[in-house]
């Protein structure tokens, strides 16, 4: 017993050796995915906190305009005029404007949108669509504010030739623009969402008889339809939401048209102008921005919302 005992305390002591270390590590990973996991949820908390903010000022600063102007006189006037002598304060020019110049945006880019994403997904080659699919989004990375002088100076003049009583500010050169910039955010959404579609449901189509185009129109489009609806919903939010383009191509009259070839004014462009810095901050006219961007805000959220919706009432699993 004797001569055993030191020889078991070796072996313990050995053993305790071993697992210090372990413990040690085990207890430094713990450590680090605390901290990991703290740092994650800070930023998490810092894009919720951001967007918390900007929904209480705006909130908070709309409520001060519509304590001066009444909501019914907001939603119902047809003349926008804050800035004027004979002040009126109906939304619905801002609203027209945006409508004209977001609609036609989004008669040019979603369909050649679909039809690129189509070619894309369906009928280009490998090599092609690594080649293409980068040139494409790199309309994406043009500043606006090119795009809005692109517009003024080339597209606006080239549109004259066409339509000979084009103002020189008008709907129709900074809606086709936009198009043109909204346009890689519908191809690339669009065709990830056609290409995440299973090469199985393909192949039985084929198997049927199935020509390519109807397999693309028929089978793989339906398929991915969620996420086309979600790509084009976005690109709507981003056409309401430009500012530059309209900005300086558009005009700054806010006038209750559906003409196209006059100029108008959009919801962005009004906000610009009043930001530039010739309105007293805090009168009533500086307000009116606040106001505004609180209309913006909920078309947006509407149209998110919807998207969210779309995607979750036509969504596939594979």
């Amino acid at each position: 017993m004797t001569a055993q005992q030191p020889t078991s305390q070796a072996s313990q002591a050995a053993a305790r050796a071993d697992v210090y270390p372990a413990l040690r590590r085990k207890q430094g990973r713990h450590t680090v995915e605390a901290i990991i996991r703290a740092v994650l949820l800070a930023c998490g908390l810092i894009s919720v906190l951001t967007t918390v903010g900007i929904v209480v000022v705006l909130l908070y600063q709309s409520l001060q305009f519509f304590r001066e102007v009444s909501v019914l006189e907001f939603l119902t006037d047809t003349q926008w005029t804050p800035l004027f002598t004979e002040k009126h304060f109906g939304v619905w020019p801002l609203v027209a404007g945006t409508f004209l110049t977001s609609a036609i945006a989004l008669a040019v880019a979603l369909p050649l949108g679909l039809l690129s994403a189509i070619y894309l997904s369906e009928y280009a080659s490998a090599r092609t669509r690594a080649i293409v699919k980068p040139i494409l989004e790199v309309l994406a990375g043009i500043p606006t504010v090119v795009y809005g002088y692109f517009a003024l100076l080339f597209v606006t003049p080239w549109l004259q030739k066409v339509i000979p009583d084009l103002a020189g500010f008008n709907a129709i050169s900074p809606g086709i623009v936009m198009g043109i910039m909204i346009l890689p955010m519908v191809s690339s959404l669009s065709e990830d969402a056609l290409h995440a579609v299973p090469q199985a449901l393909r192949d039985a189509a084929y198997a049927l008889g199935a020509t390519k185009f109807e397999v693309s129109t028929q089978i793989v489009v339906p398929a991915a339809l969620s996420g086309i609806a979600a790509s084009f919903i976005l690109a709507i939010s981003r056409a309401v939401g430009e500012t530059m383009i309209v900005a300086i191509a558009a005009g700054q009259r806010p006038v209750f048209t559906l003409d196209p070839r006059g100029p108008i004014q959009t919801m962005t462009a009004y906000i610009v102008q009043v930001s530039l810095g010739d309105t007293p901050a805090g009168s009533l006219a500086f307000k009116t921005i606040f106001a505004v961007g609180f209309t913006l805000f909920l078309m947006t959220l509407v149209l998110n919302i919807v998207s969210h919706l779309i995607v979750r009432r036509y969504r596939e699993r594979y």
